[in-house]
């Protein structure tokens, strides 16, 4: 048996492959840590693009709305979109942090003018309590406890955690240095890909054309054009459920006058851009401000989120993201729960527009099939097994009629 030139190029390929496999799997720590140390260099471009991803839903809305529909900055509307983009992205951003930070520091405050009353009550207490405290002494007293040998473990365990806690802060103290780093230079490469995002992407296209092929690469542009849609429909979504849960929880505090409403709910907002768990962050902010005021109010606000966490996650959140990425309702909580199980709040993040990408892709498929196939529609149009067997038995009953009259 004969073999052309590109038949035995691909039994080598395959060969390389299967060989490249087994090494990877016999040496898998190996792989991993050098998949980590990619990793790490590549870190600030990865999120640079993440930044600049996000960052172009907002500018890509104000430049096309704003300036070319109004025939607006020619020549500089790119630069401008972009500055106002940051504008409104960082404006947030210090709004909240001037809104949050000030009143927490006055809870603080709060906290340690009271401290000195609980500290009082704590020394009557005490003292109420001191013949109880006197007996467990003399009791601890007879018994035959080695005293030195426990002082001397104490010493060394404190020992111990004092050498981790150093060894910790310098790693915490890397590790923040290098987020700023990999922050700060993901940062620059995001905008400039924001400025020149059109010729990044025709010198990516022509790579791809040149080393796929046309039939490849227009298969390949057409899932990253659908992906690019559904994750930019994504965030608009969580936007805008994030908006929704903030004046759900702006008008209830409100109508049950409730302190800090406004407060806790932009804060609630500007956390619930995290999925799902993102709003308990802002509950526990929340708590902690009205238990200040009120413990008991702060007790009642732990019920009405937890009836609200419960109202935006099974309805508006399903909702109204499933529709802004094009993916029913029992998918998006389908792809919360695995995707929080496999990888936590990233995974929470990402399985939603992944799985609207899969979705849409598998509809297409599904839809090629059938129109070549050329299979009735009304064999998936009819709803339910029951309908079906109902139009069999009154087909059958037709044709016996029919039978009857012809004999």
């Amino acid at each position: 048996m004969k073999y052309n030139k590109q038949e035995i190029k691909t039994i080598i390929l395959i060969a390389f492959a299967c060989i490249a496999f087994y090494l990877g799997l016999k040496n898998l720590n190996v792989v991993v840590g050098a998949g980590r140390y990619l990793l790490g260099i590549l870190a600030p471009f990865i999120l640079g693009a993440a930044m600049a991803f996000v960052l172009n839903v907002l500018m890509a809305k104000i430049e096309t709305k704003i300036f070319e529909k109004h025939g607006l900055i020619p020549r500089g509307r790119r630069a401008v979109s972009l500055i106002l983009t940051l504008v409104i992205v960082f404006g947030l951003i210090a709004v909240v942090m001037c809104t949050i930070i000030p009143q927490m520091g006055q809870t603080l405050i709060t906290i340690g003018k009271k401290m000195p009353s609980a500290y009082a009550s704590f020394r009557v207490w005490m003292d109420a309590n001191m013949g109880y405290l006197t007996s467990l002494g003399n009791m601890a007293d007879n018994l035959s406890v080695s005293w030195e040998e426990i002082i001397k473990k104490l010493s060394g365990w404190f020992q111990n955690i004092a050498g981790e806690m150093i060894d910790g802060g310098i790693n915490l103290a890397t590790a923040v240095v290098g987020a700023v780093v990999n922050f700060v230079i993901g940062f620059i490469f995001a905008i400039y890909i924001l400025l020149a995002k059109e010729k990044l992407a025709g010198q990516f296209k022509q790579a791809m054309y040149a080393c796929l092929g046309e039939s490849r690469t227009d298969k390949v542009l057409d899932v990253c054009r659908l992906s690019s849609n559904t994750f930019s429909g994504f965030i608009s979504g969580q936007c805008l459920e994030a908006c929704i849960i903030g004046l759900m929880f702006f008008v209830t505090m409100t109508i049950l006058r409730m302190p800090y409403a406004m407060l806790i709910s932009v804060v609630i907002a500007f956390t619930a851009l995290i999925p799902i768990v993102g709003s308990t962050i802002g509950c526990v902010v929340g708590v902690l401000l009205i238990l200040m005021e009120n413990p008991m109010q702060a007790v009642g606000f732990i019920v009405m989120f937890l009836i609200i966490q419960q109202v935006e996650g099974n309805l508006v959140y399903p909702h109204v993201v499933g529709n802004s990425v094009g993916l029913p309702s029992i998918w998006v909580l389908a792809a919360i729960t695995i995707g929080g199980n496999l990888m936590g709040v990233l995974g929470m993040l990402i399985f939603i527009p992944l799985c609207s990408v899969f979705y849409a892709l598998f509809r297409t498929y599904v839809k090629g099939k059938l129109a070549v196939s050329g299979i009735n529609p009304e064999k998936w149009q009819r709803s339910g097994l029951y309908r079906d067997q109902q139009g069999k038995q009154k087909q059958s009953g037709q044709q016996e009629h029919q039978n009857q009259q012809n004999d």
